[in-house]
This record gives structure tokens, C-alpha cells and sequence, in this order.
């Protein structure tokens, strides 16, 4: 009978934590600057405790560069669940070795790395695979294993939902499992070409390779921030004859169309999506890719339900998608929902013979060194292409404001702190938030 228990809770993703978001606070009670969130379009940057090592894998990085996602627009809007006020937001960063633990090897003080954004054990089934966002012993949440029947990975500074671990946008930051979750960068590579190894790059390869882009695939990608504009590059890596980007930002267009090379489609322009594509591409799209979000529905009736909290996400995206492609066509869904949607055209997806692939919380682990070695290094990608902007850490709070109304074109900003490095040439440099209007 007990066995028969243990198997249930197995299958339910019950599997006891390793690592836990509580630390301990660095002795003679030193202080570091952090954006906390407090509430609905409410993040503040606060005195918060520097972190000091807790579990005897932890390793403790002096941050030299962190930045925000459009994932985080969903904590802005009080659309992730399990946040709590004084919360530390940020998962996306990079650093330099400060401390580590008694059982941290292959690290030195001082040493350059990257964090993957999620907080993998390095040793469960997933982990061996280098799943590492599927890791089963990393994030305690109760409600993240009630609404999915098994939780993911703990992310760094994503809410309780995802394990409640402080995350990036401070000066300094705790790692649990170090050796695991950090990498080290050679110093022929610049933080701002390493920066977004900790997720942007890992996500936006994980759509196209987990999707399955071939080569001669006609693609449609749904959503042209950073995920979208990357993924239009590594389809166009992987053979894709043609890519379609869609969106309605005319700053997102007209980069994508001139710097990346694919076609567009401005939905505003364009209000039936599905018909726009026919005409572009009579026999359906082979890929189609969601690199969008679900906190902008496009209609009324959406809207509506949104508002009265009769679903968490949209499915218009989705519905467009599943139209889009050709019979036996693929659908990946990279974009960060969280929970319900009403009205999915499940006979079409049926009767078409639809592959609809939730491609999941991107494994970090599994890309980030082949990205590194094979793409970034060798110069057949340069991720510095999307970085629209960098600012102070002291700004925090006036940016997620700029970053919502999407202001003076901000799209992928890095943020540096006083322990950052100079510019590096060709990258932005620093700038001031409120000096963008002028």
C-alpha cells in the first residue's frame, strides 16, 4: 500500500525539494539594492539584505548584468499567482563569482558566469537529460502541482508559483546547486553577448528545434519582441525557405523586415490574420510558432472575459495558428500562459491533424553551451542585435513602467550595476530613463 502511495505522489510530481528560497543574510548586516514587487504596476527598488550561503551548494554572484523580459510584464500586472509584497524580481542575469559553498567545485572567485533562469538539482530523471526547467526537486509549489498534476523547474524571481527564489535585478543573488545552474563565460565573450544564454537565447532556440523548423518550412511566427525576432533568425539558421512574422508594433516590423529579412504581416492592418496568410501562402504554413503573450487580447469579447476573471489566457493566438497551417502542420506554443482559456478550436486542431506543442519552459541546460560554442563564438549569431537599450539598476522602477507602454522603442534592455563593466563597442550606451523623452 505504501508503495502504491509513493508511486501516486511520484506521478503527481510530489518529489521533496532539494533547495529552498530562504537564506541566510551576509554578516555585519550588509545591504544591496533590489527591485521588489509590491503590487499591481507597483515594483520599487529597495535596501534588501545581501544574500550569503545557506546550503553547501550555494554560490553567491556579484551581479554585472541583469535585464527585463516580457514574461515579467505578467508579475507587473498581478497576473501570476503566489506573489507576495518584497518579492525580488528578475530572471534573467549574469555575474562574477563572490562566494561559494563547501561543496562547490569547478568555480573560482571571481569567475565570470551566466545563470540559467530556472534552478535545476542536476541529478533527478529531467536533469539527467539536461531538462533542467522540468527538474522535479527544485520548486515546492503546492498550487503549481495541483493545477498541472506536476510542477516545473524553480525559477529564479518568478513568484511563489515558481518556488519563490529572489531573483536577478539586484546586486547580488544566491544560486542553489552553483555548479549546476551557473556557466562560465570565456573572456573573449562580452556580458552583453552572454547575458541572454540565461533565457532569450535557450527559449527562442527551444521553439524552433522542439517545433521541429526543417529545412524548406514555410514559418509563421505570432509575437516580434526579442523571443520572436531571435526565433525568426534560428528558423532562417535551421533552412526555413520563408518566414512570416506577425505583429502590429511598427518599430518590431520594420526591424524584422529589414534587419532579419522575413516578411511581415501588421495585424492592425490586417485584421483577419488567417486570410492575410492564405494569400501569402496558399497551402497553409508548415510551422507556426507563438512568441507572443496573453495579457493582450485582441477582442472584445476577450477582453470582456479577461476582465471578469472567466480565464487567466487568450486563445486567439493559438486559433490562428491551428487555422494557419496545413494539414498535419505544427504549432509551438513558447509563449508564457499560465492557465485557462475559452473558446480553443479543438475541431480544427483534431481534423487537421494539427501537432500542437506546448514547447514548455525552455531547458536551459540542454542549449546554453552549443549556443555559446557553435553560434555566439564562431559569429554565425550575435545576440547583441536586440538590445535596444542600457540603464542603471536605480532606474528599475521607472523602466517597467517605459517597458509596458513600450516607450522610445524599448525592447531588450541591459541593465548594469556598479560592479558592470564599460560598454562594449557597438552596444548601447548608458542612458537614463527619463532622458528618453527629450
Amino acid at each position: 500500500m505504501q508503495a502504491a502511495a509513493n508511486a501516486v505522489q511520484n506521478v503527481m510530481g510530489t518529489l521533496p525539494t532539494e533547495v529552498h528560497p530562504e537564506y541566510k543574510h551576509a554578516p555585519g548586516g550588509k545591504t544591496m539594492m533590489a527591485l521588489a514587487w509590491f503590487g499591481t504596476k507597483d515594483v520599487r527598488i529597495v535596501e534588501a539584505p545581501v544574500p550569503d550561503i545557506t546550503e553547501d551548494d550555494d554560490v553567491i554572484v556579484q551581479v554585472t548584468g541583469t535585464t527585463i523580459c516580457g514574461s515579467d510584464l505578467h508579475l507587473y500586472h498581478g497576473e501570476i499567482m503566489a506573489l507576495q509584497k518584497g518579492d525580488i524580481l528578475g530572471h534573467e542575469f549574469m555575474g562574477k563569482v563572490q562566494k561559494v559553498g563547501p561543496n562547490v567545485q569547478g568555480l573560482q572567485i571571481g569567475q565570470r558566469v551566466v545563470a540559467s533562469f530556472q534552478i535545476a538539482c542536476g541529478e533527478c530523471e529531467y536533469c539527467e537529460q539536461k531538462l533542467s526547467s522540468f527538474c522535479d526537486r527544485t520548486n515546492k509549489s503546492s498550487l503549481q502541482n495541483y493545477m498541472y498534476g506536476q510542477r516545473d523547474a524553480g525559477f529564479f524571481g518568478y513568484s511563489h508559483f515558481t518556488g519563490g527564489f529572489p531573483g536577478g535585478q539586484a546586486e547580488y543573488v544566491r544560486v542553489p546547486k552553483g555548479q549546476v545552474n551557473l556557466l562560465p563565460i570565456p573572456n573573449d565573450v562580452t556580458d552583453e553577448q552572454a547575458i541572454y544564454l540565461s533565457d532569450v537565447l535557450p527559449t527562442s532556440y527551444h521553439a524552433v528545434v522542439d517545433t521541429g523548423v526543417q529545412k524548406g518550412d514555410v514559418v509563421g511566427i505570432w509575437g516580434l519582441g526579442p523571443i520572436g525576432q531571435c526565433a525568426a533568425r534560428w528558423a532562417k539558421l535551421k533552412g526555413a525557405s520563408r518566414v512570416i512574422g506577425i505583429d502590429t508594433i511598427p518599430e518590431r516590423l520594420a526591424f524584422a523586415k529589414e534587419k532579419s529579412g522575413i516578411e511581415v504581416i501588421d495585424f492592425q492592418e490586417y485584421k483577419d490574420v488567417v486570410k492575410r496568410i492564405y494569400e501569402l501562402v496558399p497551402r497553409g504554413l508548415d510551422v507556426a510558432l507563438d512568441c507572443g503573450t496573453f495579457h493582450e487580447p485582441k477582442t472584445l469579447t476577450h477582453k470582456i472575459q479577461k476582465t471578469l476573471m472567466l480565464e487567466t489566457d487568450v486563445p486567439e493566438t493559438i486559433n490562428e495558428m491551428i487555422v494557419s497551417v496545413r494539414k498535419m502542420g505544427r504549432c509551438g506554443v513558447i509563449a508564457a500562459y499560465a492557465g485557462f482559456a475559452n473558446g480553443v478550436n479543438v475541431g480544427a486542431l483534431m481534423e487537421k491533424g494539427v501537432r500542437l506543442i506546448g514547447n514548455g519552459q525552455a531547458p536551459v541546460h540542454k542549449y546554453w553551451k552549443e549556443i555559446l560554442y557553435e553560434y555566439i563564438i564562431p559569429g554565425k549569431f550575435d545576440p547583441t542585435f536586440i538590445i535596444t537599450h542600457r540603464v542603471p539598476l536605480e532606474d528599475m522602477e521607472k523602466l517597467y513602467a517605459a517597458f509596458d507602454k513600450r516607450e522610445a522603442g524599448v525592447e531588450k534592455v541591459f541593465v548594469e550595476t556598479k560592479f558592470s563593466a564599460a560598454p562594449s563597442p557597438g552596444c548601447p550606451k548608458t542612458s537614463r530613463v527619463d532622458d528618453w523623452g527629450a
